[in-house]
């Protein structure tokens, strides 16, 4: 086999790959040898058949395209290491020439792995991160604790409110014609939760059990439903109860029903440790995403189209595998969102480029400061492997070897450059300090 590397512009590559004929010869016979129990011609018993009255009968190309075809993965992966590129893309493949006697050649259109060039990535300007917890988030999430321990009881001495809860049974129409979906019976509504269309709920405020009413909106030029974008509804309903919540008290009593300490005080004292670990979190992860994007925006890379596209069609599968995990099959999920598979892989493209511009830009930040990983984040590394996959270490070190131990490192030594980053950027009081 041989290789030719063309390079060509905008970091895309050409290898035209020569397959010899002995080895394409070798291809063809061991097509011959799988089919032959399938071929039937007259004068010979079907899987007896000579190769050379076959190729005479059908011609002698027949097992051709198919010797091709089980040739050329392997080739192809051959050549790709034998060329020296670094490919990151799915190889285009053109057949130049193909047939009996003949070597077989074909060639590869890929991406190479393009260069970066850094800017200012040292001491870059990200907007200022609050990461405090207030009082005020303490009180929020009392009342989420508070809510989710409230009953709900029966109103019966006034009319309803926003936050009550009110079962209807209703009956939509548009020009007087009822339309899918547009009916439902003992159905609670909670008022307020924006659940219904824009201004339905509030149409609800003032009405008491037994109270009937038509409820007039207009859907939303942006309605899933093509045939009720923008037009006018009327809903008859009828209100069969109004419920409310009634939320306990905020006192020792209920921290003790509610968590394991006594007293109101030392719950809320729990609530602030958490939320401020939660908080030092996220505002980690944001001055990560914020240093990465101003290095991102001060850096100059050419990134090609093939190796877009590649990263968008691994996310979509991504996507896919998730879906199916939780029941959902893509052509279920076409049918009720619209989405096909290539509309879901070519919304993917932004988050695709996002995703390569941010691992171009650690890896060359990575280099540029020397930074790779020790022996110890190494080995802690791995041990995060052994209990996840509930393995002995010295197994999972005999797995993460030559290609799978490098790969290990280098994903390392990113996460570290991020935290390199994030770590010397500068946070700016003002927006014109971050100009």
């Amino acid at each position: 086999m041989s290789v030719q590397v063309e390079n060509l512009e905008k970091n895309m590559a050409k290898l035209t790959i020569e397959v010899s004929a002995e080895d394409f010869e070798a291809a063809l016979q061991k097509v011959y040898l799988r089919e032959k129990k399938n071929i039937s011609l007259p004068g010979f018993r079907k899987g007896k058949v000579p190769r050379a009255m076959i190729e005479k009968f059908y011609g002698a190309d027949i097992f051709s395209e198919d010797a091709a075809n089980n040739l050329i993965p392997m080739k192809y992966t051959e050549a790709a290491q034998e060329s020296g590129l670094e490919i990151v893309s799915q190889p285009e493949i053109n057949v130049e020439q193909m047939g009996k006697g003949q070597p077989l050649i074909f060639t590869a259109l890929v991406a190479v792995k393009p260069d970066v060039v850094l800017g200012e990535y040292k001491g870059v300007k990200i907007p200022k991160i609050d990461d405090t917890v207030s009082e005020e988030d303490i009180l929020a999430e009392l009342k989420k604790e508070q809510d989710k321990n409230s009953r709900t009881i029966t109103v019966e001495d006034r009319a309803s409110e926003m936050g009550d809860i009110v079962t209807i049974d209703f009956a939509g129409s548009v020009d007087g014609v009822p339309f899918d979906g547009g009916a439902g019976e003992d159905y609670p509504l909670a008022l307020g939760s924006n659940t219904f269309i824009p201004g339905f709920e509030e149409q609800l405020v003032g009405m008491k059990a037994g109270d009937e009413k038509d409820v007039v909106v207009t859907f939303p030029e942006d309605y899933q439903a093509e045939e009720l974008k923008g037009k006018e509804a009327v809903f008859k309903c009828t209100v069969h109860k109004v419920e409310t919540k009634e939320l306990p008290e905020l006192d020792d009593d209920f921290a003790m029903d509610v968590s394991e300490f006594d007293t109101l005080d030392e719950y809320k004292e729990d609530i602030r440790k958490n939320l401020t670990e939660k908080k030092t979190a996220e505002a980690k992860t944001t001055r990560e995403d914020a240093a990465v994007k101003a290095v991102i925006e001060n850096a100059q890379m050419d990134i090609p189209e093939a190796m877009i596209n590649t990263q968008a069609q691994q996310l979509t599968e991504d996507y896919a595998r998730r879906m199916r995990a939780q029941g959902i099959t893509m052509e279920l999920y076409a049918k009720y969102t619209g989405m096909t598979l290539e509309k879901l892989q070519e919304s993917m493209k932004p988050q695709a480029l996002q995703t390569i511009q941010t691992r171009l830009v650690l890896e060359k930040v990575a280099e540029a400061e020397n930074i790779t990983p020790t022996e110890e984040e190494i080995d802690a590394e791995l041990q995060k492997a052994a209990e996840q996959y509930k393995m002995d270490l010295d197994k999972v070190k005999e797995l993460f070897q030559g290609e799978q131990l490098d790969s290990l490192k280098k994903d390392l030594s990113v996460q570290k450059a991020l935290t390199f980053l994030a770590e010397n950027a500068v946070q700016a009081d003002t927006e014109e300090e971050n100009a």
